[in-house]
């Protein structure tokens, strides 16, 4: 439990000062200094309340202990509570938003702010009035703050989601929250600060009130149209290498299973070895869940598909590891439907792009599958299998229980025996077509190089001596470079996911070992590979896709250089 408070603790102050939290400094800053209107009035004032009195000293601390309190209730309880209404999932944050707009107005307009009081006027300090001790305010931030993602906030929303809210997924989250809320504390602090210190400050409390309900009402609007999401995109995310260091750590990745990961559903799947080569007992297969939409197929649940033998397979389209393990699926698929299989795709995104609905259709097109596919684009039904690979398949059998479970490519003999065996147990005597028998075309993942991710928050393998953090950056190739790294040369664009040089090209320096190399790509022109003295010119126009840069008989050891022409963005690097 301690373990975790301070897991979640970290992780909250490290949420705290990335720029994810900058929208609502101004409005944090205000509220810690911003003057109230006296409740007396004066003589010809017409009713409105014209004097003000001190900024109070515990406003700061109630604004926070608001966005505490809302920040949790609404994570932990406002999905489900939600859900049980039958009402839509931005309500909670649409309704927070409404609140800023009228905290705002009333900052600017006395006589309007006068108004919202008179219904609170009966319960001491509940009026919708930043001023008068902010609590309210800080509710209203606390529904429409959206900290940025990261393992433990993913642990809080899955359980919140799934309403497998425990006592450690409380502390978990009530410790992320105070953590986050630290640094807006000492904005908040500052702000009070500067309104009991500067003279100037005090002097124009008309103005800075005025000020303060425009930077509310601005923030109430910019979250309307999303627009903090593109100020967090034209930032660097300075704390990128620190968030990686948090989040890789294995005593993080143990505690946050313990966080909401395990629920009664999942609990039995560690029965299951990986790849074993008989048949075992992991207990009843959790649900699907969380679909946002279904291909080839209506909805489709386990429990009205006992009696066939279902094979779950979580893949992500744009992943080679998936896209080689894929034409054994869709073989099964052909061979033993009619005998009573039932393939089921889960796609769980490992790109943001990867959850367009057109992207993946077209994908399962081009290879062929025609099997049910669920749109896992949330990581529900993946969090609720507690899966980490693609791909990963789990065979199922006719009384719904989970039989085996392999991750990763290869033993696809090993799964088609237990598949037909399955099929057997559910119809004895039942006729089988002589198996698929397809080559195992899988590498041995010791004899090449691992996926090599480009974008900065999931870069591994980068060679160069630079900073490699989101923003406009300017690389040069080193003079040493180790096998399995790559290196940039150019002026680079450096997002999240992706990369994009900013002149008319940017260079790519890839040691390798592998028998065919892939890069996905997207946007519209060329990229120019060079490797071994051999040229390859690759046109790229359209959504991200796997684009082959070379192929050989055996795996080998290699050098290539990709030039990136303008207007095509980088991805990954995937190897076989």
């Amino acid at each position: 439990m301690l373990t975790l408070a301070l897991i979640g603790l970290i992780g909250g102050l490290v949420t705290g000062i990335s720029p994810c939290i900058l929208p609502v400094l101004p409005v944090i800053f205000f509220s810690g200094g911003t003057q109230s209107p006296r409740t007396t009035t004066a003589e010809n004032s017409g009713g409105v309340a014209v004097a003000t009195k001190p900024a109070s000293r515990s406003r700061p601390y109630l604004v926070i202990a608001g966005l505490v309190v809302s920040f949790s209730l609404v994570t932990l309880f406002g999905s489900l509570l939600l859900s049980i209404l039958n009402l839509p999932q931005d309500v909670l944050r649409y309704a927070g938003i409404v609140v800023l707009v009228l905290i705002g107005i009333g900052l600017i307009v006395p006589r309007f702010e006068h108004l919202l009081e008179k219904p609170f006027t009966w319960i001491p300090q509940r009026n919708p009035d930043a001023s008068r001790g902010g609590f309210t305010l800080g509710l209203a931030l606390g529904a429409v703050y959206v900290p940025c993602a990261g393992p433990v906030l993913a642990a809080i929303t899955v359980a919140g989601s799934t309403g497998r809210i425990g006592t450690e997924t409380v502390v978990l989250t009530l410790t992320f929250a105070v953590g986050a809320a630290i640094p807006l504390l000492v904005f908040a602090l500052a702000g009070r600060r500067v309104a009991e210190r500067v003279q100037s400050f005090r002097k124009r409390q008309r103005g800075i009130r005025i000020t303060a309900g425009i930077v509310m009402i601005a923030l109430a609007l910019g979250l309307v149209f999303n627009l903090p999401q593109l100020l967090q995109r034209a930032i660097p995310d300075y704390t990128s290498s620190l968030q990686d260091k948090v989040n890789n750590s294995e005593q993080v990745k143990r505690a946050l299973n313990l966080g909401g990961l395990v629920n009664d559903q999942n609990k039995d799947l560690d029965k299951c070895s990986d790849g074993a080569p008989e048949l075992e007992s992991c207990g009843t297969a959790p649900d699907i869940t969380g679909v946002q939409r279904w291909l080839n197929s209506q909805p489709q649940e386990l429990e009205s598909l006992r009696g066939k033998v279902v094979m779950l397979d979580f893949w992500a389209y744009s992943c080679i590891n998936c896209q080689r393990s894929i034409p054994h699926i869709t073989a099964w698929d052909k061979a033993y439907r009619d005998a009573g299989l039932q393939v089921i795709g889960i796609h769980s995104p490992e790109y943001a792009f990867e959850k367009e609905p057109a992207n993946v259709q077209a994908a399962a097109e081009n290879f062929g599958i025609t099997y049910p596919v669920a749109l896992d684009n949330n990581l529900d039904t993946w969090t609720n299998y507690r899966n980490r690979y693609w791909p990963a398949h789990y065979l199922i059998d006719a009384q719904g229980t989970v039989r085996h479970i392999k991750f990763g490519e290869g033993e696809y003999d090993v799964t088609e025996k237990l598949i037909r065996q399955l099929l057997n147990d559910a119809k004895p005597g039942v006729r089988l077509p002589a198996a698929t028998d397809l080559a195992d075309d899988t590498p041995v993942n010791a004899d090449i190089t691992r996926e090599t991710y480009l974008g900065s928050t999931k870069r591994v393998n980068f060679a160069g001596t630079e900073t490699y953090t989101s923003g406009e950056k300017s690389f040069q190739f080193p003079e040493n470079q180790a096998t399995d790294s790559f290196a940039l040369s150019g002026a680079w664009k450096l997002d999240t996911q992706s990369i994009s040089p900013t002149g008319e090209s940017g260079q790519i320096k890839l040691h390798y070992r592998a028998k065919e190399v892939r890069m996905v790509l997207s946007g519209r022109g060329t990229v120019t590979v060079v490797d071994n003295g051999k040229t390859k010119t690759i046109q790229v126009d359209g959504t991200p896709n796997s684009y082959q840069l070379l192929a050989t008989t055996t795996i080998q050891g290699g050098s290539l250089t990709a030039t990136v022409g303008a207007g095509v963005q980088a991805f990954s690097f995937t190897f076989g």
